[in-house]
């Protein structure tokens, strides 16, 4: 097989993860596009999906963002590997079978059914959330009301941090704010996807729920698409799925696939047909989201791509699992960046690492531009600062 280094893998997922942006003013359909290019986008903080969605998509603003959510064209809910993710609708059936697979032993040690099944539970909460938006606590009431009735011999751990998590984050709901703005921390509700899906993705929903092996070939092709050339292991840390399916997944796909052999001597696909496009307007500078693709598309050994090892274990906080929002500079991630202050007006703090280029403010002012428009904020104030 042909080797392949870091820079070479690094090259082929930047530029499937920075399409050609439209030439036109970004509206609702150029953000959908660009989502069904670049993968579903990790969004536990709110803001991050603006954040993303503005680092690709030169001038789009923060009502057209609004606007995709609100017409549901883009949906937010809980589902690879547990977390928050935005995504398409077409994408979600995709994201929902995916999460079921991934996370069906976790839910097994905790719901304990005996009586009753997993599918069972899933469809009486979403039963209950077909209608009309309910809260988390609402959902965990009718959880535990849903197992007394159906399933009084079982024993679930519903009081419990994860047991909590159970009523809402099974991967068949979508959530948006009760309050506030989509960009912005407000109390959620949660409604039945497919309550809000178009016939034809809840046609591809029913065939990817009916049958696994095809879920996860889909998934492995999504991936492919999104992050490729990438390794099982790859594949595994994004979508929450075990080594094992994914490595039957592969061999079922192996007639459309291409392999090589990374710089860690693990062996990475792409897909033979369509090939990573051969142009990108990377752009110099960016200020990426926290939880951004460049780092959560993969494995994180193989994060090496794009950040130095040294400066992962600063962007990767590991005692409490958050992640700065990183710098991409020249396709490298060689910092991060604050924003500071409430209201309108904020504080802008970019800080680079040792060893690394220094932005200037002047190679700056099209990021922070765009922050503004995506975020609907004013910066006042840039500081530039190297990490200590």
């Amino acid at each position: 097989m042909p080797e392949v280094t870091w820079e070479d893998l690094a090259a082929h997922a930047l530029r499937r993860q920075f399409p050609e942006p439209p030439s036109r003013t970004p509206g609702v359909a150029d953000v959908v596009d660009l989502l069904q290019r670049v993968g579903p986008l990790q969004t536990q903080n709110a803001r991050a999906a603006f954040i993303g969605i503005a680092a690709r998509l030169p001038g789009v603003t923060h009502e057209v963002i609004t606007a995709a959510y609100e017409e549901h064209r883009i949906l937010r809910g809980s589902n690879l590997r547990g977390t928050v993710h935005t995504s398409t609708a077409a994408d979600h059936p995709l994201l929902e079978a995916t999460t079921r697979i991934g996370q069906r032993a976790l839910y097994h040690r905790h719901l304990r059914p005996v009586a009753t099944s997993l599918d069972e539970i899933f469809a009486g909460i979403e039963d209950y959330a077909r209608d009309e938006w309910r809260t988390p606590a609402q959902l965990r009431e009718h959880l535990g009301a849903w197992m007394s009735e159906h399933d009084p011999q079982g024993q679930p751990q519903l009081e419990t941090t994860a047991g909590r998590y159970f009523g809402f984050g099974h991967g068949g709901l979508v959530r948006r704010p009760l309050s506030g703005p989509w960009s912005g921390q407000g109390a959620p509700g949660y409604r039945t996807a497919s309550a809000l899906l178009a016939p034809a993705d809840i046609g591809e929903r029913t065939r990817l729920l009916a049958d696994s092996d095809a879920a996860v070939e889909a998934m492995i092709r999504r991936h492919l698409t999104a992050y490729g050339p990438v390794s099982r292991n790859d594949i595994a840390w994004w979508s929450g799925v075990g080594l094992t399916p994914i490595d039957a997944g592969l061999q079922r796909l192996a007639a459309e696939l291409h392999s090589m052999t990374g710089p860690d001597g693990r062996t990475y696909v792409t897909l033979t047909t369509p090939a990573a496009p051969s142009d990108a307007d990377i752009p110099g500078i960016a200020l990426l989201p926290e939880f951004d693709a460049l780092l959560c598309g993969f494995d994180p050994p193989a994060r090496s791509r794009f950040v130095d090892p040294r400066h992962y274990d600063i962007l990767w906080r590991q005692e409490n699992g958050l992640l700065l929002a990183p710098l991409l500079v020249r396709g490298r991630l060689t910092g991060y960046w604050t924003l500071a202050g409430t209201g309108g007006r904020r504080e802008l703090t970019v800080s680079y690492f040792r060893g690394t280029p220094r932005p200037t403010k002047s190679l700056l002012t099209a990021p922070v531009a765009g922050l503004e428009r995506a975020l609907g904020v004013r910066v006042g104030t840039v500081a530039i600062a190297r990490h200590s």
